[in-house]
């Protein structure tokens, strides 16, 4: 069972993000304050859940959290400044949009840039132990999931609509046909072994 926070002395946000392991679009987090006492059945770890799961939990979380928030860093900051501190830039402007300032931050994972002014922890796995990760999990990966869709529409051939750009042996068998899209990440690597031994068995 999920425990509702980390702590109870401070105002707490949950954050996490989305799409770090994907060959194309941006990388999204989410960040968010839950009421003390709040109780949502079926509100686990987005990777958990169906996709139908989240879409039926996403706007109760954005309906009764206290404040929640999503943020964004696209294709080409990620080429810049590298996915990791690309995944703590897109947090930190998604704690930056809160209308309720958060006094205390739980992080998904084992490593955050820290946020000015504001204490945090990072929690591995936080996303199957505390609520409010779990929901910036969903609302994460629910509105990346809505932009990768949206994309689809204008780059078929790479099937973002089921894939959403993360490298299955089709869509990186799309990019070695097709070229890079604009909303690649030009230092990700598309090449794998799999991907040869499938093309070789085509």
């Amino acid at each position: 069972m999920l425990l509702n926070c980390y702590q109870e002395e401070l105002l707490e946000a949950g954050c996490d993000e989305a799409g770090r392991g994907c060959l194309a679009g941006p990388v999204f987090a989410a960040a968010v304050i839950l009421p003390k006492g709040f109780v949502l059945e079926g509100l686990n770890d987005s990777k958990q859940l169906s996709h139908e799961q989240r879409a039926l939990l996403r706007p109760i979380i954005e309906q009764e959290a206290l404040a929640w928030a999503v943020a964004s860093c696209d294709h080409e900051e990620i080429d810049r400044i590298n996915i990791l501190n690309a995944s703590f830039l897109a947090m930190h402007r998604a704690i930056e949009k809160l209308q309720t300032p958060p006094q205390y931050l739980v992080i998904d994972g084992n490593r955050f840039k820290t946020y000015p002014q504001i204490p945090h922890s990072c929690i591995v796995k936080g996303d199957g132990k505390y609520l409010n990760i779990a929901a910036a999990s969903i609302l994460a990966k629910t509105h990346r999931d809505e932009y990768m869709t949206n994309l689809h529409v204008g780059y078929p051939h790479y099937n973002w609509q089921q894939n959403k750009g993360y490298p299955t042996i089709a869509h990186r068998k799309a990019v070695l046909e097709m070229g890079l899209s604009p909303f690649h990440r030009k230092t990700f690597n598309v090449s794998a072994p799999q991907l040869e031994l499938f093309s070789k068995n085509a």
